[in-house]
């Protein structure tokens, strides 16, 4: 399945789940979790964050198989990420990769905490995943973005969904290679936790 057409399931079934209309072809059967035990063929990669509320499977009303599914908190890209996009996109062919991020991000909202009033007794842990969304959303504090909380926060998941699709279309020689050879997409989208909507954004390359 080409990009174009992979974006445009993800979307439908998006348009399902708001609408509380799930596709039967998402009830799990044991045939059809037989005919997966010895091969799979996701039609999308999803970087998405780890928050309990963002399952991407549900959220674009999809069933077993149909989506490669990595989550981190903040909707990172480390090198183990860039790895499992990689693995994908190579090994199934692969050719939609979505970073997902969502509103109020818990990781996005703790970096900017810390830039704000920085924490000595931060775990290490976590500050890793906050070193790697600092860069793109310290700037935005030097705005007037500052003076709204709930626009920053909105700004910022934005910013680090734009960071981690550029980091993956120029981060990997593969994924880059893909992309200018054989169709492979990176695009950024954005889950509202209040209205179950995802809107994509960022399509172009850059």
């Amino acid at each position: 399945m080409n990009a174009s057409d992979a974006l445009k399931r993800l979307q439908e079934g998006n348009v399902r789940f708001v609408s509380e209309d799930r596709s039967r072809s998402v009830l799990i059967t044991q045939a059809q979790r037989n005919a997966l035990v010895h091969g799979q063929s996701p039609f999308a990669i999803i970087l998405g964050c780890s928050d309990s509320r963002v399952p991407a499977e549900l959220i674009f009303d999809q069933g077993l198989g149909d989506l490669f599914v990595i989550r981190v908190a903040g909707n990172i890209v480390a090198p183990s990420h860039i790895g499992s996009v990689e693995y994908a996109a190579e090994m199934f062919g692969t050719r939609l990769v979505v970073v997902m991020g969502h509103s109020s991000c818990g990781a996005v909202q703790a970096t900017l905490d810390e830039l704000e009033r920085p924490s000595e007794n931060r775990s290490p842990n976590l500050r890793a995943i906050v070193d790697y969304i600092r860069p793109s959303v310290e700037e935005l504090l030097h705005t007037d973005l500052r003076r709204d909380r709930e626009a920053l926060v909105h700004h910022a998941v934005r910013a680090n969904v734009r960071a981690s699709v550029h980091h993956l279309r120029h981060g990997s020689k593969i994924l880059e290679h893909l992309s200018q050879t054989d169709g492979l997409l990176v695009v950024g989208a954005e889950y509202n936790l209040a209205t179950g909507k995802v809107e994509f954004f960022d399509s172009a390359e850059s």
